[in-house]
């Protein structure tokens, strides 16, 4: 079984408050059955309060456990793949940003929301943790996809909240970030996007640009993925329907925008009930 070693304490993966995460991978090692049960034993001891919910389990409140240090304990991959409710911190980093901030009704509410967290590997192979907010009902649908993504060593660039380019989507997709919530409308036109109900994911969007035609001509969003428009050359992290990411995505009942025929979202994922 492999295991992380800490540096420092690790909220994140201990399934603490979502926003209290700011840690470092230093190393994986491999541990023997024997201390693989002692360290199991021991974490088994920890009193947590509230629930989070990881890998296989579908159920959603809020989570409310206490800070644990652990600068010297060795804590299971699998716990840094969860899902909360929004806290009060969340919900301040998002307010204003993909959440606006109005006293407008909206189409949807902090309580349909997920906070989510998970591991990557980026383009340089190196682990790095993962942040979205999503729709609660694809929240287990996400953890477990970016749990298997991760098993594969897939990589995905970054993942970060969109409030981090303050809900500015082109600024995003040009800076490659994975991203999922955002309250905004279809590019061009007045509808809601399906990424302001949160059921709507784009993955690596600079490799996979959103391509349309208006008034004849063609519009590739984000600006710099000109070059990665073309879908018969051949470069990395581009999605088709040979790649694991749609095989994945697809499996879970998520549709892809790269199959649409009006236009083409090749970074874009949704799973609409």
């Amino acid at each position: 079984m492999r295991f992380l070693v800490i540096a420092y304490l690790l909220t994140g993966c201990q399934k603490k408050g979502a926003v209290e995460m700011e840690t470092e991978i230093e190393s994986e090692i491999e541990l023997s059955e024997e201390s693989t049960s002692a360290i199991t034993q021991d974490m088994s001891e920890t009193e947590v309060d509230g629930s989070v919910y990881g890998l296989g389990e579908d159920r959603f409140e809020t989570n409310t456990s206490e800070a644990i240090s652990v600068e010297e304990s060795i804590l299971d991959v699998e716990d840094c793949f969860y899902y909360t409710a929004l806290t009060e911190e969340i919900k301040e980093r998002i307010t204003g940003k993909s959440y606006p901030d109005t006293e407008e009704s909206l189409q949807i509410s902090y309580e349909d929301l997920a906070y989510v967290h998970v591991l990557h590997y980026d383009f340089q192979a190196q682990v790095q943790e993962g942040e979205l907010i999503c729709n609660q009902s694809i929240a287990q649908d996400l953890v477990d996809i970016f749990h298997e993504l991760y098993e594969s060593q897939y990589p995905i660039e970054k993942i970060r909240l969109i409030d981090e380019y303050d809900a500015d989507d082109e600024a995003s997709m040009a800076d490659n970030n994975t991203s999922c919530f955002n309250y905004r409308t279809v590019p061009g036109r007045t509808k809601l996007s399906n990424h302001s109900y949160g059921c709507a994911i784009d993955i690596n969007p600079l490799y996979n640009p959103y391509v349309r035609t208006s008034d004849g001509k063609e519009l590739i969003s984000p600006d710099n993925a000109v070059p990665y428009a073309d879908r018969s050359a051949d470069f990395p992290y581009k999605i088709d329907k040979n790649d694991l990411c749609y095989r994945i995505f697809t499996e879970h009942g998520f549709r892809w925008g790269g199959a649409w025929n009006s236009s083409k979202d090749y970074q874009h994922f949704e799973k609409v009930s």
